[in-house]
């Protein structure tokens, strides 16, 4: 009796530990959930959007695995290059611990250089078209923002917000972006610490490209609130793509 509950209790032992083996696996190589914190990507990505991260795209490197265990210890393995407009996770460069959320702008040999609050890649003026004016609440305090759709060089098209074009970023020195490195900005311009603060991102530091969001709330109720549903969750976001 006592070896069948020892052997028993073995095989519960194995059976949890090759289930987080398989979840950290997945975690590492495939997908991986992130929340929105903070409103540098709106329009695109809200406060409360989970989506899920593809860790795939752009292979794999120390960064892909919890706590940065250098299992790959320098660079990336099964390397795939982010396209111009992506919205990647990474490591901060400036501690290399800390995620953020941004959409590759410059890729390796670009020049990129703000002017008048517009953003130039290689020396051409990217293109905007004016939608509108909206008022948005954030979290450090409500303001009136011009919304733009922009239309990258490779064609991608997406939302931004401007508050004005005269901002402390608005105005910068060009920057080439170094063989192996991208430069990031959040789509709210006004309000997105990025590459024109810290500098470009090393492809090491890229822990996945952003896929679909699968939740969204914003912050009036928790999920289990069943009965504030109506006010808190945004289904209109579920299951959309990024």
């Amino acid at each position: 009796m006592k070896n069948k509950q020892k052997n028993s209790l073995w095989a519960n032992i194995i059976g949890i530990f090759w289930a987080v083996v398989i979840a950290l696996l997945i975690r590492s190589v495939a997908f991986e959930p992130y929340n929105i914190p903070s409103s540098s990507m709106v329009p695109s990505l809200l406060i409360g959007d989970y989506l899920f991260i593809s860790k795939y795209s752009y292979g794999l490197s120390k960064h892909s695995f919890p706590f940065s265990l250098p299992i790959i210890p320098k660079g990336r393995i099964f390397y795939t290059a982010p396209e111009r407009g992506d919205v990647v996770v990474f490591k901060v460069p400036k501690d290399n611990k800390t995620d953020y959320i941004k959409r590759v702008i410059g890729l390796p040999g670009d020049k990129i250089q703000m002017i008048g609050g517009r953003l130039y890649i290689n020396d051409k003026i990217v293109e905007r078209e004016l939608i509108g004016r909206e008022y948005w609440q954030t979290e450090g305090g409500g303001n009136y923002y011009t919304k733009y759709m922009e239309t990258l060089p490779n064609g991608v098209k997406h939302l931004i917000y401007e508050i004005n074009d005269i901002g402390g970023a608005d105005e910068t020195d060009p920057i080439i972006v170094p063989e192996g490195h991208f430069f990031m900005m959040g789509d709210n311009r006004d309000n997105s610490e990025d590459s024109r603060y810290w500098g470009t991102v090393p492809a090491e530091n890229l822990e996945g490209r952003a896929e679909v969001i699968f939740y969204s709330n914003n912050g009036a109720g928790w999920f289990y609130e069943f009965w504030k549903w109506k006010d808190s969750l945004r289904f209109d976001r579920f299951f959309m793509g990024i």
